[in-house]
């Protein structure tokens, strides 16, 4: 038996600060001290510790969660992520803001989130899909149209989804498709739903370059985060205007002064983690990205010296 990698803590714990959210806001509005109780905790946190098969024929084990923080305004909502940096009080923290969320927006909802501690790309699409639906199975017990429906997050997406609404459907004798969100749209999921992350965040940057006074239209963007979100985000602040200059992921970035396309980018194939084709631009660190960013709002004056850098250009 072959263990799953244990999660890697991240530099500052997440549910300290959705914690210390929490408390600022209920201090500033006078929240009953028993209700800041009641918020402070996760109503249910559900571990499952599941084995699958490899393609070589080992065993592994791996370890997910799935936590429901709050269900006072109907069935619980959150997305589920597939990384090897998922921890408990990570999604303790994405629960609690996904409450926020759908309170904020007005939606019959409260929130859970819910994760896997697996590097996605390091498996099979074989062994992908069946740590899928032994996970799917393992959550059973809390997922349901009526209790708790979960989308795709991080390192999941569309076909993920659609495992774990046929694995349910088979649990239950008959096809459920409200099980979960996000799923392809020729089983009943929502148009535009892929998009619908990255132009959010086209939409809050919109709104707060207004709120800085500053025109989006010939601005130099910088993207971390070259996924599902991201690519969409860029795409559309593009189309809006703007110049995408710089972007990343986990395996490092390419950064071009003149502006990127954008289109070719997406279309170039890509495996999960990298940016590891042929792309015009310089090769960047994330660090580095963010020194580009840094750098456009006058805060350092690395950026030249830093992409300068041998390592920078890949050789």
């Amino acid at each position: 038996m072959v263990n799953a990698p244990v999660a890697h803590p991240p530099a500052e714990n997440p549910f300290d600060t959705a914690i210390a959210q929490l408390d600022a806001v209920a201090e500033r509005i006078g929240l009953d001290p028993g209700m800041r109780d009641v918020l402070r905790h996760c109503k249910r946190e559900f571990t499952v510790n599941f084995p699958v098969k490899m393609d070589d024929g080992s065993i592994r084990v791996f370890t997910g969660y799935r936590v429901h923080h709050n269900e006072a305004r109907g069935p619980v909502k959150g997305g589920l992520r597939y990384s090897d940096h998922v921890s408990l009080d990570e999604v303790r923290a994405l629960a609690m803001w996904m409450t926020w969320k759908c309170a904020v927006a007005g939606l019959p909802y409260g929130g859970a989130k819910g994760g896997v501690i697996v590097d996605p790309s390091a498996l099979s699409a074989g062994e992908l899909e069946r740590m899928t639906r032994r996970f799917a199975a393992e959550i059973g017990l809390l997922i349901g149209p009526d209790e708790d429906v979960p989308a795709p997050d991080m390192g999941t997406d569309a076909q993920i989804m659609a495992w774990i609404m046929d694995t349910y459907s088979m649990m239950h004798g008959h096809s459920v498709p409200a099980v979960v969100t996000g799923k392809p749209v020729t089983i009943g999921g929502s148009s535009g739903r892929y998009e619908a992350t990255g132009r959010g965040v086209m939409f809050v940057t919109q709104e707060a370059c207004k709120y800085a006074g500053v025109p989006l239209e010939g601005a130099t963007v910088a993207v971390q985060g070259f996924g599902n979100v991201g690519s969409v985000a860029s795409k559309l602040l593009r189309d809006a205007g703007a110049k995408i200059v710089a972007v990343s992921n986990a395996s490092g970035g390419i950064y071009d002064e003149a502006g990127m396309d954008i289109d070719a980018l997406i279309a170039m194939p890509r495996d999960r983690a990298s940016l590891r084709f042929d792309a015009p631009g310089r090769r960047i660190t994330n660090a580095e990205l963010l020194d580009v960013c840094a750098a456009a709002l006058g805060m350092c004056d690395r950026t030249s010296k830093s992409l300068s850098h041998p390592r920078s250009r890949g050789e």
